[in-house]
């Protein structure tokens, strides 16, 4: 059963460093799983949804690989790359009819990064109004990356490391925290590879 384990490991490593294209960076400063990153601009497919931390990381999943797979004005398959992105948004966003859930957490932005081959010219328009296609610049990032389970519990416990880093560090963050996943839920939780990343100001840091 170990052997098995590990040969299923090794395989789907493999192929995800043979099929997925990553974003993007180079690391600045490193210390064990803490990292300082100055990502390229790339190009996002987003789309926002309201519920609690998991749900919303599910749903928008579904709904931006859905685009990838040919929901799309030209009906054209789109790589996949890593990581899905995650991040708390204060952003309302409309209600439809009817209304079937009384409260919600908040709202939360998913995106999935296009390879690096298109442009916003070149990618096919989403059928689906909730998914949008943007540019995002360039950006130094706070990340600390580890292993284990996507639940909330465990982001918060990361999150909270990450900030205490950055703190320690005298770096001013800005905006939400993300959450990054880098593996296919087919991946075993003892081996993924997830990272919570924080935009920070690299050069000004805090007196």
């Amino acid at each position: 059963m170990f052997v098995t384990t590990l040969i299923l490991f090794f395989n789907l490593n493999i192929i995800s460093a043979m099929a997925v294209e990553e974003a993007k960076y180079e690391v600045l400063e490193k210390n064990g799983p803490f990292e300082i990153r100055r990502y390229h601009p790339m190009i996002l497919a987003e789309t926002y949804v309201e519920g609690d931390f998991e749900d919303a990381g599910n749903a928008g999943f579904r709904r931006l690989f859905d685009y990838i797979s040919g929901e799309n004005r030209r009906n054209e398959s789109i790589e996949m790359t890593a990581p899905v992105s995650q991040e708390k948004n204060g952003q309302k966003i409309e209600m439809t009819a009817p209304v079937n859930m009384q409260s919600k957490e908040g709202v939360y932005r998913i995106t999935f990064m296009m390879p690096s081959g298109y442009t916003l010219d070149t990618l096919p328009t989403p059928n689906d109004e909730k998914v949008r296609i943007r540019k995002e610049n360039g950006k130094v990032v706070a990340a600390y990356r580890y292993s284990g389970t996507w639940s909330q519990k465990k982001y918060e416990k990361m999150k909270n490391k990450l900030l205490s880093i950055i703190e320690t560090k005298k770096l001013k963050p800005f905006g939400e925290p993300v959450f990054a996943r880098y593996n296919s839920p087919f991946m075993p939780w003892l081996f993924r590879r997830n990272e919570i990343l924080v935009d920070v100001d690299y050069q000004n840091k805090i007196e």
